[in-house]
């Protein structure tokens, strides 16, 4: 099965990107199964509706969310009517929505997609360990889906390795997201999970974290309220990262994806240029 993950979202030209490239690389790479995060989509806060539909329509499966995903209102509506829509599952009991769901992949795989979000710098909620314990023993890997993906939605790279590490063996693929800078540890687990700290931006880069530079500049620099910050509309780069999983459920290559706009170009060899 190959599967690809591609990182947070983040405003008009991140979603150009997307629907840009996920329609050519559904076909060129024969993909099953694609995830996304789309918590920034919405002029940096949060998702709306028509972004998510957006999204799906473009060809990606799931999409996921993290700490901006009820920055837009609309978001505790739709979000129980769209099941292809996750929010953090370590989330208190009660909030709307779901944080992972069993989908089926292009051929007819059984696809695991759990959203837990850390806790370091980050708002204290539930126990992201325990949820993805509990979730793991509902539906294991192997017994009752073909994949599992892990979207780790966290601050600290520690608390992202930690959760690769907790689940090594049991999951297809971990992947964080939130600090939307890609980082260069792609690698496969001693128990057989694909591993990456940061998917990255899919964005413009030449801003700070996607945002528009004066605001953040100002700020850093005078230390005194301003105005609302804006996204950076420059050509984004889709990054991410590209999986090949095996029948066992566990990964056989992993390779880092950058698409278009500033970064260094990236995609797995093993696949072809796109």
């Amino acid at each position: 099965m190959r599967i690809l993950f591609i990182g947070d979202v983040l405003g008009r030209s991140g979603r150009a990107a997307v629907t840009r490239y996920v329609p050519r690389l559904r076909e060129k790479w024969a993909l099953d199964f694609i995830v996304c995060n789309g918590e920034n989509s919405a002029g940096g806060f949060g998702i709306t509706e028509a972004i998510c539909e957006e999204m799906v329509n473009a060809g990606v499966d799931c999409v996921t969310l993290g700490n901006h995903a009820f920055d837009q209102r609309e978001t505790l509506v739709f979000i129980e009517r769209q099941p292809r829509l996750l929010r953090p599952i370590n989330y208190p009991p009660g909030t709307p929505g779901r944080g992972a769901n069993l989908f089926t992949a292009a051929r007819g795989q059984q696809v695991l997609v759990v959203n837990p979000m850390g806790r370091v710098f980050m708002d204290a909620i539930d126990d992201p360990f325990a949820a993805m314990e509990k979730e793991l023993g509902a539906c294991p890997l192997g017994v009752a889906c073909d994949a599992v993906v892990v979207d780790m939605h966290a601050e600290t790279s520690s608390e992202k390795m930690a959760m690769g590490h907790f689940v090594d063996g049991r999951a297809s693929l971990v992947v964080g997201t939130h600090t939307h800078v890609p980082t260069a540890d792609a690698q496969i687990l001693p128990g057989g999970t694909a591993y990456l700290t940061d998917a990255g931006m899919t964005g413009d880069y030449d801003s700070v974290i996607g945002m528009e530079k004066e605001e953040p500049l100002r700020r850093f620099i005078r230390k005194t309220p301003g105005s609302r910050y804006e996204p950076a509309n420059g050509e984004a780069t889709l990054c991410g990262v590209a999986v090949e999983v095996g029948g066992d459920g566990l990964a056989s290559m992993i390779a880092p994806v950058r698409l278009g706009g500033r970064l260094r170009q990236e995609w797995p060899q093993e696949w072809g240029a796109p």
